[in-house]
């Protein structure tokens, strides 16, 4: 581990912060771009086919249709707009940059040379949004409020990149202001819908059902899923999670975790690192991890510990996975106690489980958090004051609910002692940092600290000179699977040097997401390192220390 970064490498990577830190103060925007108190509700004429096919989420013949109205009508930017959306759907993230590319060349200029035209500005955002290139977002949503803050997609592409940035009260304005613009739009109500309390979120889920907007199979199917699991949350008791005894600061000392005890599966060799909690009275192995979200436990150990059984509830990742909402009365984590904590319950174990479950960072969420890998330990600490307010009140686990925080959260804050701290993107429960390869372009990769692999996309790893086909069967291309010989990732003012990365397909999480995930950092560099997590503001600083800890292997 190199802490210096003094290579190529790193100062592709230090130019990216640059850059960053520039896009960021260039949004220092004028009370009219923020507010734009004169616009107008959009006025929709009757949707076209290729619309129609759109909305259900045909991408493919929406994208044909859309290719049919350009060639009739050259030019015409909604159709193009259509188009470009159609092929990010689909995930044809090249086809869809080379569509924007033919509608901008033929677009009108500004007196500087770029495009007089904020649906275009917006839907380049949009497309660099998808490719991960996240730092280049905002000067472009910048240069479209210039040309006009009236238009409801920018506000909305704004609200995407805030919320991706921790800054969730600009994103929820951004977002309300893109519904009063265009209620019609049908992603932006949705995404609007989720930010309502409750009662209303049901309320506005009806309505958007019965609209004309939502009359296709696969919008009515998925809508109703979703509406019922929300009545199910409104009938169930409310419960309030709170810190009970302990506290402020806790050390939560690491376990092992060991492989699936099948044949050839390493059932002798550490797995993972875990933390061993209380639930009611009974004790639970739950596996770190800072991909999923709260504490999930299997069925076994819900019905060992009794836990209260409250709804169902969708297992996240696995639509074929039978899950449930429970309470536990009490939950012992290191020297802290909470009562009345929500907890997912899977049906059954998932396989190579020497664990009861999970346990997502995020669950500590209201800390401080310090994954000290060289000492084996947690350690949660109270999260600096934000500037002009006063202390907050005890601090909670994070509720498996998924109805908004109450109160909503403010945007981020950068306490003086966190300036030089990095800053993550925050999708859903991951935590995506930007990292150069080899000193080639930043891509955003997810911090997974429930494997020890680190991994590149397929597409990236087949780039590389030193890349080489491992099997066969496999889920790459052909069916092949592919491993580098080594490449130096460069994240956080840290170089490091991985020997033997495999590709993997990341599409389903780049699809989940929304952005381009160019694969993930494991635990087998992490272990090397001291973790500080402030998810509320969404910064991390890792911490490299030679020949510290290592209480075991």
């Amino acid at each position: 581990m190199n802490g210096t970064g003094q290579n190529h490498a790193a100062r592709a990577a230090r130019q990216f912060f640059l850059n960053l830190v520039v896009g960021v103060a260039v949004l220092a925007l004028p009370t009219q771009y923020l507010f734009g108190a004169s616009c107008s509700v959009v006025k929709h004429g009757p949707p076209s086919e290729a619309d129609k096919a759109f909305l259900a989420a045909d991408y493919a013949k929406a994208e044909n249709l859309y290719k049919a109205d350009l060639a009739a009508h050259p030019g015409n930017v909604d159709a193009s707009s259509g188009l470009v959306r159609a092929l990010l759907g689909e995930q044809k993230l090249a086809d869809a940059a080379d569509a924007l590319k033919t509608a901008l060349d033929a677009a009108p200029k500004t007196a500087e040379g770029g495009p007089a035209s904020a649906p275009l500005l917006t839907l380049l955002g949009e497309v660099k949004f998808a490719q991960g290139d996240l730092w280049e977002v905002e000067p472009i949503v910048v240069a479209s409020y210039k040309q006009d803050p009236c238009n409801p997609r920018t506000r909305f592409l704004f609200a995407r990149i805030s919320q991706a940035t921790s800054r969730y009260a600009t994103a929820r304005q951004q977002l309300n202001l893109a519904h009063q613009f265009d209620p019609a739009d049908a992603e932006i109500r949705q995404a609007w819908i989720a930010t309502l309390p409750l009662k209303q979120q049901i309320t506005e889920e009806e309505a958007f059902l019965s609209s004309p907007e939502a009359q296709d199979d696969n919008t009515q199917k998925g809508g109703h899923v979703w509406l019922d699991s929300l009545k199910k949350q409104d009938a169930a008791p409310v419960k309030a999670c709170r810190l009970a005894s302990g506290g402020p600061s806790t050390d939560i000392p690491f376990i092992r975790l060991l492989g699936f005890s099948g044949p050839g599966w390493g059932a002798d060799k550490m797995r993972s690192f875990g933390l061993e909690v209380q639930l009611n009275a009974g004790k639970a192995r739950l596996q770190i991890d800072s991909k999923t979200s709260g504490i999930t436990v299997f069925r076994s150990v819900a019905e060992r510990v009794g836990l209260k059984r409250l709804s169902d509830a969708p297992a996240a990742g696995d639509p074929n996975m039978k899950a449930y909402t429970a309470y536990a009365d009490s939950i012992h984590i290191g020297g802290l106690e909470f009562q009345n904590c929500a907890v997912t319950v899977l049906d059954a174990p998932r396989m190579f489980d020497d664990g009861d479950g999970t346990i997502g960072m995020d669950t500590f969420s209201q800390f401080l958090i310090t994954l000290d890998y060289p000492m084996r330990k947690v350690l949660l600490a109270p999260l600096p004051v934000k500037a002009g307010e006063t202390a907050p009140g005890a601090p909670t686990l994070l509720s498996s609910s998924a109805v908004p925080a109450d109160p909503p959260l403010g945007d981020r804050y950068t306490a003086p002692e966190m300036k030089d701290w990095t800053q993550f993107y925050h999708f859903g429960t991951s935590m995506l940092l930007p990292a150069a390869v080899n000193g080639d372009k930043v891509k955003l990769f997810v911090i997974d600290a429930g494997t020890s692999d680190t991994t590149l996309s397929t597409s990236i790893a087949l780039d590389m000179p030193n890349v080489h086909e491992k099997a066969t069967g496999g889920p790459g291309p052909g069916g092949k699977v592919y491993f580098v010989d080594d490449a130096t990732f460069n994240f956080a003012h840290m170089s490091q040097k991985v020997v033997g990365p495999n590709a993997a397909d990341t599409s389903m999480q780049s699809k989940a997401a929304g952005t381009q995930i160019s694969g993930g950092i494991g635990w087998g560099v992490l272990k090397m390192l001291t973790l500080h997590i402030d998810y509320r503001d969404g910064l991390i600083k890792f911490d490299y220390v030679p020949d510290r800890g290592y209480k075991f292997e």
